[in-house]
């Protein structure tokens, strides 16, 4: 190993070994205004190159379009990759910017086979339920999810934005390799009850927007006034008007930390996201999104940061004072159903 490649990490008992960062990859097509696809995939080699392994996605990036970005990188590097894709956010053919959540098993074995088309794979490596449709057991969805594995459709099963007890009723069905769910140093709820379930049955943590949307480098400080048209963190309640100026407040000691360091505030909350993993017990495998290599280079090089006692202590409070949900609507995550 060089000095320039990554560590690595095992997601859950029975998982894959990946870098201990992951690359989350649905703004490559998806949701954060205008893209550059070659710049995209010049990331996505140069990601892997520094040891990066697991690359992240859904069939609703997009409407598929992400993971057809994927499929010849995929393709290229099938023996060094982690494919991680989603199904539940049914997009309806008459609005196709609404997203009806599904966990029922016609849709499930639906959403697989069109995703092992977009991707050109013959088995998906990590396979998450992307959200959670209450009015569907979850023991019944993990057991449809368990055939795909007995059938050689997918390696690996992982769930998105699932309580403590949710996951334990899951495991119960089939071991879950990884749970994801947003967590920063402005996204804490899961602490409560995920994190601790997902240490107590061997499952690896699997943080999304570990920068906050990007919030936590600094790189925009009102999304209204700062983001284009079309970037949907404008719709987001902690990023715009009283909110984003008073959680920008807020950075005030990553910036502090950051200084300490010769480091970047990105490269701190990463750091942050990165030491969870001693902090709790359990791996933690941070996926922060980005389309430029030169991001993807100042992102590795944050799991070569170690913050200090003083330091984490100077940035613990910081969650408890962000203005703002994650979402307008929070009921589909885990903190809305704890």
């Amino acid at each position: 190993m060089t000095d320039s490649t990554i560590p690595t990490a095992r997601l859950g008992d029975g998982g894959p070994e990946v870098g201990v960062q992951g690359l989350g990859c649905m703004g490559m097509s998806f949701a954060y205004g205008p893209t550059d696809a070659d710049a995209s995939r010049a990331t996505l080699e140069r990601a892997l190159e520094l040891g990066v392994t697991l690359y992240d996605t859904a069939d609703a990036y997009g409407a598929g379009e992400n993971e057809r970005f994927l499929a010849p990188f995929v393709k290229a590097h099938r023996d060094e990759v982690v494919i991680a894709t989603k199904f539940a956010l049914s997009i309806p053919p008459d609005d196709p910017t609404k997203r009806i959540i599904r966990n029922d098993e016609p849709y499930i074995r639906q959403a697989v086979e069109a995703s092992l088309r977009r991707l050109d794979v013959d088995v998906i490596d990590l396979y998450y339920m992307h959200r959670r449709d209450v009015d569907v057991p979850i023991e019944e969805t993990v057991a449809v999810m368990a055939d795909l594995v007995r059938e050689g459709k997918v390696k690996h099963l992982g769930l998105s934005e699932v309580t403590g007890d949710e996951l334990r009723a899951a495991q119960a069905v089939h071991p879950i390799a990884a749970v994801q769910s947003e967590w920063s140093l402005f996204s804490r709820d899961i602490e409560a009850g995920v994190v601790p379930a997902a240490r107590e049955l061997g499952a690896a943590l699997v943080a999304y927007s570990p920068l906050g949307r990007g919030f936590l480098t600094g790189s925009f400080a009102d999304a209204e006034q700062d983001l284009t048209a079309g970037d949907f963190r404008r719709q987001q309640p902690r990023f715009t008007g009283d909110n984003a100026a008073a959680n920008a407040a807020l950075l005030a000691p990553v910036r502090t930390v950051a200084e300490a360091h010769g480091a970047t505030p990105g490269q701190i909350a990463l750091a942050w996201a990165q030491q969870r993993a001693e902090v709790h017990g359990l791996p933690v495998i941070p996926i922060p999104g980005t389309r430029k290599p030169t991001r993807v280079e100042e992102n590795t090089g944050a799991t070569r940061i170690v913050l200090t006692q003083e330091e984490l202590s100077l940035l613990e409070p910081i969650a408890g004072k962000v203005a703002g949900d994650r979402y307008a609507d929070m009921t589909f995550t885990s903190a809305g159903r704890e």
